[in-house]
């Protein structure tokens, strides 16, 4: 198991589950967004964002009809 076997358990002939070694947790990789950003010129993760962006909706929000574009 420690060489990333799996292992079949059966009943009957028929398997019922699998025994896997642990997924290692990855992560966000931040070199990799930053040498992204650094190729495409971004200069800040996020520009701009709304001073009103965590204000509650109003409560008919989601019964307005959208608007045309």
């Amino acid at each position: 198991m420690e060489s990333g076997e799996t292992f079949a358990v059966t009943c009957g002939g028929k398997p019922v589950m699998e025994l896997v070694p642990p997924r290692l947790k990855g992560g966000l990789d931040l070199g990799a967004a930053a040498e992204f950003m650094r190729q495409r010129g971004i200069k800040e993760w996020f520009p701009y964002v709304a001073k009103d962006f965590d204000n509650p909706l109003p409560e008919d929000f989601l019964l307005r009809p959208l608007p045309e574009l």
